[in-house]
């Protein structure tokens, strides 16, 4: 953080009030277990309660509900949401640094490529033919933007993102670097003991408000379109195969991989190292733990984990007994012994 704001400058943001001094100022962030004096940092989460009465930070971000069970040295802003009002600060500071606009050397544009009023284009960028850039995106350097690929207002496409011909990213997206979005989706046919290559003719749409992580890979349709709806969040080296539709408001950690053709609805959310095959539905609000693995259709508002996935409580159940299986197959084998003994006592008695 650049500028300094003061307890009562921050509450007024955020619509809160101020326990303790109004007048305390800070100039950076913290994390509330490290602390400094002159920061800001926040409490969202019942487990690091125990943190605030020892932090050394000026200012801490609670909610309105928060009881203290002790003194607090440092100044408090009660609001509506601890996590969302952090945001809600960061994308301040985010916002107030200087912004970079203008054409910059060596970038190419084609002439009949469209770019819009207070557009950034970094160094050693390619824009081909007839692609379009909205008004105030950025186009970080060596960002390749294919032919007839559009991209919206208020995006920003960090260095070295690579956006094939046709595909279109709608408004306020932010693609990460090394972000691919619009390679072949995973297509062959077997040809007499070979795999022949079907062409991929369809594009990818990224729709408005979309997060595109580092090194995630968005593969363009064999027909039509692949497709991520509005407000999705992906994180870093995800793999989206060919004509997946991924629904509004999903967000998936890092490492899970969608097979072609899967259509996922709306809200979902998905741990890291998710694996989901071909040709399935995920239903709306659908909850799916980290390393899990689906081979069959999710109904709406699932909470699954495991591989297959079973519903979570049952899969933290049946975890506790991995460990004990070895025993257990060992008491198993000493009960077989024990009932063919009486078995062949019974007989010999008859």
């Amino acid at each position: 953080m650049h500028i300094s704001f003061s307890a009562q400058q921050i509450a007024t943001v955020l619509n809160g009030t101020v326990e303790g001094n109004p007048s305390v100022t800070v100039s950076n962030f913290s994390k509330i277990e490290e602390g400094k004096p002159g920061t800001l940092t926040f409490l969202a989460n019942p487990k690091y309660t125990h943190y605030i009465y020892d932090t050394e930070a000026s200012i801490v971000l609670v909610n309105n509900d928060f009881v203290a069970e002790k003194p607090i040295k440092a100044t408090l802003v009660r609001c509506f949401n601890a996590y969302a009002a952090l945001a809600i600060l960061l994308d301040m500071v985010e916002k107030s640094k200087p912004q970079k606009t203008g054409i910059e050397a060596n970038s190419f544009i084609s002439k009949t490529a469209v770019v819009g009023q207070n557009v950034y284009v970094g160094a050693f960028s390619y824009i081909d033919n007839n692609a379009s850039v909205g008004d105030n995106s950025k186009i970080y350097p060596q960002v390749f933007l294919g032919e007839n690929v559009s991209v919206g207002k208020n995006t920003i496409i960090y260095p070295g993102a690579k956006i094939y011909h046709g595909c279109k990213i709608g408004d306020n997206c932010i693609i990460h670097s090394g972000a691919v979005i619009g390679s072949d989706g995973f297509g062959f046919a077997p040809e007499n003991g070979e795999y022949k290559k079907i062409p991929q003719l369809g594009i990818v749409i990224i729709e408005d408000n979309v997060e595109i992580g580092a090194n995630t890979t968005i593969d363009r349709a064999v027909m039509d379109a692949t497709i991520i709806r509005k407000g999705v969040k992906l994180d870093n080296l995800i793999q989206i195969a060919h004509n997946v539709e991924v629904g509004d408001n999903t967000v998936m950690a890092s490492q899970v991989g969608i097979s072609g053709s899967t259509k996922i609805g709306k809200n979902c959310m998905f741990g890291g190292q998710v694996g989901l095959g071909g040709h399935l539905t995920v239903g709306d609000g659908a909850n799916i733990g980290a390393q899990s693995g689906g081979i069959s259709n999710i109904e709406a508002g699932a909470q699954l984990m495991g591989s297959p996935p079973i519903p979570v409580n049952k899969f933290f159940r049946s975890s506790v007994l991995f460990s004990k299986l070895p025993d257990m197959y060992k008491q198993i084998n000493q009960l077989q012994r024990e009932l063919d003994a009486l078995k062949s006592q019974q007989k010999e008695e008859k």
